[in-house]
């Protein structure tokens, strides 16, 4: 990390500001997502109880345990609904409003979402705990789109793949933060669950004030708005070199006088030219969520207690597993530095269909024998699958997309490539548990024809982007289905 972390004042590579952004918007919207994604699965029974009891007294309403775990069904899938609802609107988002802009559209929605968690319990309303999380769904939307686009239109393209690892690191940590903070030893008690849902609201507010000191995208400014005077001086904070903003300036006048202007959703989907760039956006992300990623952390707790794992051990193997889980997403910027992204993709999607094959079979033959030793063939297996995921599929599906389209089309590329991230994820918690009943210990083996099917697609259509320009690579995959990237 020492080669590619050295901060320099002389905008050639990281400048202090650049990493102060990116540690800010990390800590400040991509952590809460994770954060999201995590902080249910602890104190589930506690909530669950509370909402028996809500209903009960407040609607005098007997439930059923069906009818309760449709409701906690509810509650857990309508952030992901919520995320799909606002893929749909955050291409327009990021556009209209910039992208710093739409970070603190989302970071005041969470801040809002945060208050609800709060004091749902107090009013003694599901409805504040449904809303809280169906408006949360839609930041995290609106900061998957804007947040890798705002990190990789600030750096310079030397950092690209360096600062576009952020997202991943956010995501991985915003999980680890809401499996320690959910603990029944911090606030994941009876007493305390409401904070533990909104603790990430500190974070929030801690960086929304910096958030808006921060330079806008000054390639926004320059192509959207044409404000060419606030992308200069966006660019000075940036690079302080006049050498260096002068030419990047050079370049925005040639992108502008080549027409490159937002494109609607409309345009994007007929131009015969963007069919592959955008299927490969959309692959990439969708397989990022349908790799089985997703089902290991969900499921986690309970696969470790099928395991023949007591409930205390299991809790604390989840928490390790976390860890690890950070601490390989760290990795992200020395290896997108060192390495190019193909290989670095082709040897996760590999990585991670044998290790799901090794986990299943090894999960399978533990159920049956019950025997120790396999108990920790399992959990080698998981930590596998979670250092391939890391080496490529879950670093690189965020920023592709800003490597492989230019301006124009971008927002919206991304918008899309981050409606399906939200679908696969939808399709993992619907239809996991099913396979699971159905498959027991194999329920993995769709995970691992996901996986090899996306190292076929990179294989085949993906060309190298590193160190290369959109404009270089939009030839590579001008035709189609019948592009040639070599």
């Amino acid at each position: 990390m020492v080669v590619i972390m050295h901060v320099n004042d002389a905008g050639e590579g990281w400048t202090w500001l650049m990493l102060l952004i990116c540690l800010t918007t990390t800590l400040g919207c991509t952590v809460p997502v994770g954060y999201f994604f995590g902080v249910l699965n602890a104190p589930a029974e506690i909530i669950q109880s509370w909402c028996d009891e809500v209903l009960s007294n407040e609607y005098d309403t007997n439930s059923s345990e069906h009818q309760l775990n449709l409701l906690w069904t509810s509650i857990v899938s309508i952030y992901l609904i919520g995320g799909i609802c606002g893929s749909c609107f955050s291409a327009c988002c990021s556009n209209k409003y910039g992208r710093k802009g739409s970070l603190i559209i989302s970071s005041v929605i969470l801040m809002i979402c945060g208050l609800l968690f709060t004091w749902c319990r107090a009013a003694k309303s599901l409805e504040m705990l449904l809303v809280a999380r169906f408006f949360g769904g839609i930041a995290s939307a609106l900061i998957f789109t804007a947040q890798p686009m705002y990190l990789l239109e600030l750096a310079p393209s030397s950092l690209s793949g360096s600062v576009g690892v952020f997202t991943c690191i956010g995501v991985t940590g915003g999980i680890l933060l809401a499996q320690i903070v959910s603990l029944p030893q911090l606030l994941g008690n009876d007493d305390n669950w409401p904070y533990a849902l909104s603790f990430y609201a500190l974070l929030v507010l801690i960086c929304l004030l910096p958030l808006m000191c921060y330079p806008e995208s000054p390639r926004w400014l320059y192509l959207v708005k044409g404000d060419v005077e606030g992308s200069a001086y966006g660019l000075r904070q940036l690079r302080g070199s006049e050498v260096n903003v002068q030419l990047e300036l050079n370049e925005l006048e040639q992108t502008l006088a080549m027409n490159n202007k937002s494109s609607t959703m409309c345009q994007v989907l007929r131009d015969k030219t963007l069919f592959l760039p955008l299927l490969l956006v959309c692959a990439l992300q969708a397989s990022q969520q349908l790799s089985g990623i997703n089902a290991i952390f969900f499921y986690s707790l309970s696969i470790l207690t099928n395991a023949g794992f007591s409930s205390s051990s299991a809790t604390w193997l989840n928490l390790s597993i976390g860890c690890f889980n950070l601490f390989t997403s760290l990795l992200g910027p020395l290896l997108l530095y060192k390495f190019n992204r193909r290989p670095l993709l082709m040897c996760s999607c590999a990585i991670c269909s044998v290790s799901l094959v090794g986990m299943s079979f090894s999960l399978y033959y533990l159920l049956s024998s019950e025997g120790m030793a396999l108990r920790y063939v399992s959990i080698t297996f998981i930590l596998t699958f979670i250092l391939g995921f890391q080496l490529g599929l879950g670093p690189i599906a965020y920023f592709i997309g800003s490597e492989l389209l230019e301006d124009a089309p971008r927002p919206v590329a991304m918008s899309i490539g981050s409606l399906f991230s939200w679908l696969g994820n939808f399709l993992i918690g619907l239809c996991f548990p099913l396979l699971q009943t159905v498959w027991s210990s194999f329920a993995f083996m769709p995970c691992m024809c996901v996986c090899i099917l996306c190292l076929l697609l990179v294989w085949r259509y993906l060309p190298e982007t590193r160190g290369r320009e959109p404009k270089d690579v939009k030839p590579l995959m001008s035709q189609g289905l019948r592009s040639k990237i070599n």
